[in-house]
């Protein structure tokens, strides 16, 4: 049996919480040492003035007065009133954050951390169908909103049955801003909802609850949801100890310097921006530049050179745009060294084309890294060092310490590739997820029987040790980093009166350097009701733009829709997704893997 091991010593790991790790030592790092920026006003957050806020607020959290539940009848007087649901929380409970990036959503998060809450990370372009789900399944007690987000929480708690008095005793409304004059957001706090600034004033725990030894590998910390193969999200329960051992990990292959500036523009929901920006760096001691709103490449560079940015970590987009799009030309980014992807596959040519521009732009010694990880891995799995970034582009990088991990084949049985060949990564270690919330059978099946979790990725192994991603078993999409059950979005398809049954596929866009959902429908009504080619149009282009008032941003149908007489299936009902990308082959002329001109017959 052939177990791959790292090619870097097995470091020791700390049995703390998360919040420990990252403020335990007061010492390691002076108190009014930057920690949090807000980009757009500039406003600097110290690490001691953090540390108190956090502590505060998981005293509010936990502390908050409990509403005098109504009393009546007879049997009031000798039977306990039953608690009513929300604040204030115990240890062990759950709280969710629905908030696009902000300083905020940090304080938010260790505050859940040292009150010993479990935090459920949700998208913040969730509709109220989709965050329903996550209410409901994660059980959470409260959720923590962002002002320009109420509406959809509150309709998402009433598609719950959740009653108007009781949905507002179980809001909190991020209105914290202390860069603003009033000392509250842009958007303050309605008077019938909890406020978050409230919160604040009502005292501090002296320390955070403590998760040592054992605890830290039993207790589950924070849920993000991740879409697995098939159906609805499923809550992925991270531990302390995942995360405590995969920033520890990651620190032999990704060091740092004593000047680092490090930028966050991934979303603080995401594995990987809760993994790096909001615990590796700060852990430390690396100022984190949190870049609110949506995306763009002008504001991206604005802020590294504003802050003299010298480290980011991006998904491909954002490279293509660095180039291509004019902005760098715009700013002075000559302080950036190092970009480092994930979430998604890249290009060697891509690679090649930001270095060699960013390189020509004075970005002295400037190198794009890759890793690879997954939520239910608590990201970290491979990292590609700077030292080997030239070397081996294309690369995903070396194994962690502390992680085995073995390359299946395809098919029956549990058979070995031989090194070179691709095979399925298996991976085994202190990371992988304690398991799938409420859903033991879905852990299961993710689980060989000596422990390794099955990723459903392809990957190749060099000589080196040094290992690069080449297919998916799976069938998720990833648009831009983000996750797309293709199940999901059929689910919403065949909810649609006019449609009788459709399937989704990923077709590569090699423009955009990700994957778009592609839908194919049979319409109700069959193909012969439409009478020309104008009506077909016009209906894909309806259920185009109903769709994306249907789901997240990152689920709409940007591949297209397509009308089709019958979805191609297994004799067990299984859709047959390769004869869907074989036929957009035909139709587009183009590889939906790879986004390159297909081969004809001849040249295969």
């Amino acid at each position: 049996m052939t177990i791959y091991t790292s090619l870097s010593e097995n470091v020791v790991l700390p049995h703390c919480s998360i919040f420990s790790l990252v403020f335990g030592a007061p010492d390691r790092h002076a108190e009014d040492q930057s920690i949090f920026i807000d980009a757009p006003s500039g406003y600097t957050i110290r690490r001691g003035q953090f540390r108190g806020l956090a502590l505060s607020l998981a005293h509010g959290i936990t502390n908050f007065p409990s509403p005098e539940p109504p009393r009546a009848g007879l049997l009031s007087s000798i039977l306990p009133a039953a608690k009513q649901r929300g604040l204030p929380l115990s240890q062990g409970q759950v709280a969710l954050i629905f908030s696009p990036n902000s300083t905020a959503y940090p304080l938010v998060f260790f505050a859940l951390q040292a009150a010993g809450v479990i935090a459920t990370l949700a998208n913040a372009s969730y509709t109220p169908r989709e965050l329903a789900h996550q209410l409901r399944d994660s059980n959470a007690e409260i959720a923590f909103v962002y002002p320009a987000l109420l509406p959809v929480l509150e309709q998402a708690w009433k598609d719950l049955g959740v009653d108007t008095d009781s949905a507002r005793r179980r809001t909190v409304v991020i209105d914290w801003a202390p860069w603003s004059p009033a000392q509250t957001a842009t958007e303050p706090a309605p008077t019938e909802f909890v406020s978050l600034a409230k919160l604040l004033t009502l005292g501090r725990l002296e320390r955070e609850v403590s998760f040592d030894g054992d605890r830290a590998s039993s207790s589950t910390a924070l849920m993000c949801y991740s879409s697995g193969t098939t159906g609805l999200a499923k809550g992925v329960e991270t531990t302390h100890h995942n995360v405590t051992s995969v920033v520890t990990m990651i620190r032999s292959l990704l060091p740092w310097k004593k000047e680092e500036v490090s930028l966050s523009v991934l979303p603080l929901f995401h594995i990987f921006g809760v993994v790096l920006n909001m615990c590796y760096w700060p852990t430390f001691g690396v100022p984190v530049v949190v870049q609110a709103g949506q995306f763009t490449p002008d504001m991206f560079c604005s802020n590294i050179a504003k802050y003299r940015v010298t480290t980011s970590f991006v998904v491909p987009p954002i490279l293509l745009a660095m180039a291509k799009h004019p902005a760098p030309t715009k700013h002075d980014i000559t302080s950036l060294r190092n970009l480092t992807s994930g979430a998604a596959p890249l290009s060697d040519s891509l690679v090649n084309a930001v270095v060699t521009r960013l390189e020509g732009l004075g970005c002295k010694n400037f190198v794009i890294t890759q890793g690879y990880g997954l939520t239910e891995t608590t990201l970290g799995v491979f990292y590609l060092p700077e030292s080997h970034a030239h070397r081996k582009v294309g690369s995903t990088g070396m194994l962690l310490p502390n992680l085995e991990v073995k390359l299946i084949e395809d098919g029956p049985g549990d058979k070995e590739v031989q090194e070179g060949e691709p095979g399925e990564l298996w991976i085994r270690g202190p990371t992988i997820q304690k398991g799938y919330l409420n859903n033991p059978t879905a852990t299961k099946e993710v689980l060989s029987k000596c422990g390794f979790f099955k990723t459903g990725d392809v990957v190749t192994r060099d000589s080196e040790g040094f290992y690069t991603i080449v297919d998916r078993k799976k069938e998720l999409i990833k648009y831009k980093g983000f996750q797309v059950p293709p199940a999901d979005l059929e689910a919403v398809l065949i909810s649609h009166p006019e449609i009788a049954d459709a399937a989704v596929i990923g077709v590569y866009s090699a423009e955009q350097v990700t994957e778009l959902p592609r839908a194919y429908i049979v319409p109700a009504k069959g193909l012969q009701s439409f009478q020309t080619e104008e009506e077909k149009t016009a209906f894909e282009n309806k259920i185009t733009a109903w769709v994306a008032t249907e789901v997240a941003h990152h689920k709409h149908l940007r591949g297209g829709v397509v009308i089709i007489d019958i979805v191609p299936k297994s004799p067990a009902g299984k859709i047959l997704r390769r004869e869907l990308r074989e036929r957009y082959k035909k139709e587009s002329g183009r590889d939906p893997v790879t986004g390159h001109p297909a081969e004809t017959p001849a040249q295969q």
